[in-house]
């Protein structure tokens, strides 16, 4: 009777548990449709922090009149900066470069026969960096007037930034993410689905370019210093499960 049983019992889970491998082998060949939707995050901004920097040089035979020279510069320079309102700390002077300049001598049959020395060249760099975006700006325009005092001074184009630039990144991710979730709403809908489960999400590559540029977007990201008005873009690819 024990024995009778027993080989009932065996029986009906033989069965069962062929029927439950039977329906996961089913489910497991059921197509799951799904949905992958890009979205886009953009956004217009001004930049709130400029960077400029401009150089300054000397050229003499005698190194210590060079560096003299240079030195009576970099005061008026720095003069000239605090009278136009730029505070000392945001003015950074770079260490003095020195370099000696040589011409190429040439014989009668324009052999190469040495050089001689005419000189040492010294430079100095002074930038500035700064939330009065505009008001330095001017001061990169107008600070030829510099070479008015003999001042042998090169400008460089300002290059700009913008300090919350995390929280920017978190808000176009937001928008993003948004504006892909609508999308793939309206494709569900729009096929008599229902949209599911959020599956996968990948982020695009963050992008900094001038506001009507025209610049191409980088691989690696790309990210605009040379305009000070920019336009920030993030993509957000999204894939849900539809029932």
């Amino acid at each position: 009777m024990k024995a009778s049983i027993t080989a009932i019992i065996f029986g009906l889970a033989i069965v069962i548990a062929s029927a439950v491998l039977g329906n996961a082998f089913m489910n497991r060949n059921k197509s799951q449709r799904t949905i992958a939707v890009t979205g886009l995050g953009k956004s217009d901004f001004t930049s709130d922090l400029i960077v400029w920097e401009a150089r300054f040089t000397r050229n003499n035979t005698n190194l210590q009149q060079a560096y003299k020279d240079l030195e009576n510069d970099k005061n008026k320079v720095t003069q000239y900066l605090a009278a136009k309102g730029v505070p000392a700390d945001n003015v950074v002077f770079s260490a003095v470069s020195t370099s000696e300049n040589n011409e190429p001598n040439y014989g009668p049959n324009g052999n190469y026969i040495g050089t001689t020395f005419t000189g040492y060249n010294l430079s100095q760099s002074v930038e500035i960096n700064s939330t009065d975006v505009k008001g330095i700006e001017t001061i990169s325009r107008e600070i030829t007037e510099l070479l008015n005092q003999g001042i042998q001074l090169y400008s460089s184009a300002p290059r700009y930034y913008f300090t919350k630039i995390e929280d920017l990144k978190i808000e176009m991710i937001s928008r993003a993410t948004e504006n892909a979730r609508l999308r793939a709403e309206k494709i569900a809908e729009n096929s008599g689905s229902s949209l599911g489960e959020l599956v996968e999400a990948r982020m695009g590559i963050f992008q900094i370019t001038g506001q009507n540029s025209g610049e191409d977007y980088s691989w690696g990201g790309a990210y605009n210093t040379s305009s000070k008005e920019k336009t920030t873009s993030i993509t957000m690819k999204l894939t849900y499960n539809v029932d």
